[in-house]
Order: structure tokens, then C-alpha cells, then sequence
């Protein structure tokens, strides 16, 4: 599935960002049908991410594992994302995007495959850790081959899914598993088949693509794991790294430990409410990085850090007041900080890089996100076997609160740089 390489590489519409190269124009999906085709893709592997959430209950009812355990299996797709990342995310500047996108959606299908058959937690710790490859791979070459793709007439669309697709498809995911799980036959087959079916579309799609990336030399020296990006860059990526971290930190909490505390601390047993607990984070955090696309960038990252600091500390009051409609009102309002900082960070770094930076960038933020996705859940669960749940969750909230503390001290300090005055004005999910 790999384009012959393109032939007239000096001329301008082959490198302009966005625009169709002679090897593109006559071939393959039109750009819009392309862009949405990614986009989906996009969704699709986020929903498959968070759909063994809802699960874990059964899992570990089944199979009788402990909370480190069940931390574990959410750690390791983390370990196999991470290292994808570092391994694979600038692979798709080189050789192109198809091939990179091809190969993860077929170690997507495996991983689907593995879950279809686990029948003890060995099987599925490999399947997770194929999946956390698999996704690793796709997420930086889905982001940029988005912004390769971004129509000239709406600069900010490529920013504002970038921002909204991985919250709307955790959401997804995991209100979709959770339904199935709750009034579906196969509880732990059936949301895998029907994943397993939309790769199975998702790469005839990609198998359709128009390649958006010229190839250009030192694909096996880009395999070497490192974390590089341009001096020009550090600074603007310094100053978000506290909202990424605040912001999927909280994640990791729900996505690993969200449907455990809604059953043992409230005493919801009902599979749907695992799927509706990470669904009230992610469902707002979607809507939102669409509603503010418009925003200034610096109004969207103030507002979100805010939110993500205000939401995690009403819904620490709900768990110690025992009240569930205020911990439900605090994740909503903290799921709209997690959009708005979505959308206001990605969109940042699509703006700010340039064609031949734009994976690796996207690969460097994704590891700062997925880092603070899964190392503070994975403590999460060896204080919850140790000191307990109640007591983890205190502990946790309040770093979440920390860091987004933090956030709002770095924009305060990123606004008052002379250079970047320009930058914060425009839209939070436009780029150049």
C-alpha cells in the first residue's frame, strides 16, 4: 500500500502544506473525502482505545486480579504507545503517511483479534500492548496527515479535530462498550467484532488516500528513539506542557479507575455507568473543542486550566460529600477544561511547525500527553490495593489541581513574551 515516489518534488503545490502534489491530484479519494475519511479513522481508533474500559469490572470479577493488576493492563498499552512514539513518530515525514497508517490499522486488527479470544489476563496484556502500538503509530500520522490535508478556506478545521477527536472517540468508545456490555450478548467479544469490522473499512479507506507527504531520505535513522524537537519550538511546547499533563492526567484517572470508583464508592454496578463515567469527561471535552475553534488561543488554554482546576476540585468535593450529582457536575465541567486544552494545544503545534516537523512534534506532545496518562494511574492502582480507593482518589485530584494551577502560572508567564503576542490572539485551532 505505498505510493511510487513522486517525481516533480520542486514544485510548489508537492511541498505547500495542504496543497495536492502531482502524484496526488489524479489518484485516490478528493481532498474533503480524505480529510473526513482521517478524521473517522481518527475516531475510530480512539473508540477502540477506551472501549476495554467499561470491562475492566468484568474482567477482574472473571478472572479475580487485584487493582495493580487491573492497572497494569491499562499501563501497558501505554508502554506500547509510548515506545511507538518514540520509535515510529517521525517514520511518516519520511516514507509517507499510507504506509505508516496501513500498518497500524492491521496491528489494530490483531490487537481486536487477541481481545475477541482472550480468556485470561496474559492474552490480555498482549492484546493492549499491540493496541498501544498500533495506536501510537496512527496518532501522530492521523494529526499530520490532517493538517496536510486542511482545506485552504478553513484553516482551523485540521487544529479543531486534532483537538476533538480524541475526546469525542474515548467517549465514544466507552459509552459504546459500556451499552453493549450492559444489554448485549458477549459482553467482552462483541464490541471488538464490530471495532474489528471498522478497520477492516478504515483500511480500504486509507488504501484510497491520497499520500500528502513527499518521501525524503533518513527513514532508518528516524527509527531511532529520540525525542527531538526545533529550538524554535521549545518554548511554545514548554508552556503547555502543565495543561497537557493536568489535562490527561485526569484522563488516565477516568479511563483506568473511573468505573471502580463509581461502583465501589457509589455503588453503581451497572456496566452502562462505567461507559457513562468516562462519557461525561470526554462528551463535554469534544463539544467543546468544536464550540471554541474561534477563540484566542490564550483565552481557550486561561479558560481551560481554569475549568480543568474548578471541575476536578467540585467533583473531589462530591466523592468526600458522597454526593454523585455533584461529583457528575464537577466531570463535566472539568471534561470542558479537557477540550478546551485539546484544542488550544494541538492546535498550537499544528500551527507553529512546519510540514517536515509536524510528526515529530505531534510525537513528542503525544508522549508528554500519554506519560501523564499512564504513570500517574498506574501508581493509582498499586495506593488503591495499598491504602485504598477513597484515599487514591483525594491524592490524585489534588495533583490534577496542581498542575492546572501550574498551567495558568505558565500562559500567565507565556503572554507576557513580546513573540508571542501575535500567536495568542489567533484562533485556537488555526494554523499557518
Amino acid at each position: 500500500m505505498t505510493d511510487a515516489p513522486l517525481h516533480h518534488k520542486k514544485t510548489p503545490s508537492a511541498s505547500a502544506p495542504g496543497g495536492p502534489s502531482d502524484g496526488v491530484a489524479r489518484r485516490g479519494l478528493s481532498r474533503p473525502v480524505a480529510f473526513a475519511s482521517i478524521a473517522a479513522v481518527f475516531v475510530l481508533f480512539m473508540a477502540a482505545s477506551s472501549a476495554p474500559s467499561p470491562l475492566y469490572v468484568i474482567y477482574q470479577h472473571e478472572w479475580s486480579f487485584s487493582a495493580t493488576t487491573l492497572t497494569t493492563v491499562f499501563a501497558v498499552y501505554v508502554v506500547g504507545m509510548i515506545a511507538a512514539l518514540l520509535v515510529l513518530g517521525a517514520l511518516s515525514d519520511h516514507i509517507g503517511r499510507r504506509p505508516v497508517l496501513a500498518s497500524a490499522v492491521v496491528l489494530e486488527a490483531v490487537a481486536m483479534a487477541l481481545f475477541i479470544v482472550a480468556d485470561d489476563v496474559s492474552i490480555l496484556l498482549t492484546a493492549r500492548l499491540v493496541q498501544g502500538v498500533a495506536t501510537g503509530a496512527a496518532m501522530t500520522t492521523l494529526g499530520a496527515t490532517l493538517v496536510d490535508l486542511n482545506p485552504p478556506h478553513a484553516p482551523h478545521r485540521a487544529g479543531v479535530i486534532n483537538g476533538a477527536a480524541p475526546p469525542f472517540g474515548l467517549g465514544l468508545g466507552a459509552l459504546g462498550c459500556g451499552i453493549l456490555a450492559q444489554y448485549g450478548p458477549h459482553p467482552t467479544r462483541l464490541v471488538y467484532e464490530l471495532l474489528l469490522a471498522g478497520l477492516v473499512l478504515a483500511g480500504l479507506l486509507i488504501a484510497l488516500l491520497p499520500e500528502t507527504a513527499q518521501r525524503r531520505p533518513g527513514a532508518v535513522r528516524s527509527l531511532q528513539p529520540r525525542l527531538g524537537v526545533a529550538p524554535r519550538l521549545r518554548t511554545d511546547l514548554i508552556a503547555l506542557v502543565p495543561i497537557l499533563v493536568a489535562s490527561w492526567a485526569l484522563g488516565g484517572l477516568y479511563l483506568s479507575l473511573g468505573p471502580s470508583v463509581a461502583a465501589n464508592l457509589f455503588g453503581l454496578s451497572s456496566h452502562l455507568i462505567g461507559g457513562l463515567v468516562v462519557t461525561l469527561l470526554c462528551g463535554p471535552a469534544s463539544i467543546t473543542a468544536f464550540a471554541l475553534r474561534s477563540w484566542p488561543t490564550q483565552r481557550t488554554l486561561t479558560l481551560s486550566a481554569t475549568l480543568l482546576l474548578l471541575g476536578t476540585a467540585v467533583g473531589l468535593s462530591g466523592v468526600e460529600a458522597n454526593s454523585l450529582t455533584m461529583a457528575a457536575f464537577g466531570t463535566a465541567i472539568a471534561g470542558v477544561g479537557f477540550g478546551g486544552s485539546a484544542l488550544a494545544s494541538f492546535g498550537t503545534l499544528a500551527r507553529i511547525a512546519g510540514p517536515a516537523e509536524r510528526g515529530e512534534l505531534f510525537a513528542v506532545a503525544f508522549v508528554i500527553s500519554y506519560l501523564a496518562f499512564s504513570i500517574p494511574a498506574v501508581v493509582a492502582g498499586f495506593a488503591t490495593t495499598n491504602v485504598g480507593l477513597h484515599e487514591t482518589s483525594v491524592v490524585y485530584s489534588a495533583a490534577v489541581i496542581a498542575f492546572s494551577a501550574l498551567a495558568l502560572v505558565a500562559q500567565r508567564l507565556r503572554t507576557g513574551r513580546p513573540r508571542s503576542a501575535g500567536r495568542c490572539t489567533q484562533p485556537a485551532g488555526a494554523q499557518n
